[in-house]
């Protein structure tokens, strides 16, 4: 049953929502240097800076609960619900369409897989990052960061000595 101006919203792929929080996100443009990307194309609702900067707070959350909080809370505020008889959701909003999306898609990174979402570890770094390595032990977004801060941390292991 579908209602009437109801929007459909799909399950964001994980790995766009990273790309979303490190290109829009505020805290990970201001630490890393780097300007806005033109906001081309983009419809009513919240601009794509303010959701990247939500979900930079999911990201960065202390523990699994804490996210499960944030993320219940966005789906709470967006009032996305399933559609009925299919394998979908759908949103009365249409502003509040790109929110929702990325709500489901945590919600389902965090109950498949707790514990993989961080924020890189390096110092003059704060963009996101969803751990796929085997281990589960990821603390940097890329090897650029991890290698910059080996590198930093050696030198000032040899200043010190």
């Amino acid at each position: 049953m579908r209602y009437a101006g109801a929007v459909d919203v799909g399950v964001q792929p994980v790995a766009e929502l990273v790309a979303l929080v490190n290109d829009w996100g505020t805290l990970p443009r201001e630490v890393g240097a780097r300007a806005a990307p033109a906001r081309l194309g983009l419809g009513p609702g919240p601009g794509p800076v303010a959701v990247a900067d939500r979900l930079h707070a999911v990201f960065a959350a202390p523990d699994d609960a804490e996210r499960a909080r944030l993320i219940s809370d966005m789906l709470a505020e967006t009032r996305v619900r399933p559609v009925a008889g299919a394998a979908a959701w759908a949103v009365d909003d249409p502003a509040s369409a790109l929110l929702a999306s990325a709500a489901l898609a945590l919600r389902e990174q965090l109950a498949a897989d707790p514990g993989r979402l961080g924020v890189c570890a390096d110092d003059r770094c704060a963009d996101v990052y969803v751990d796929v390595s085997p281990g589960g032990h990821r603390r940097f977004c890329s090897t650029t960061c991890q290698t910059r801060s080996r590198v930093a941390a050696f030198r000032r292991r040899r200043r010190e000595s």
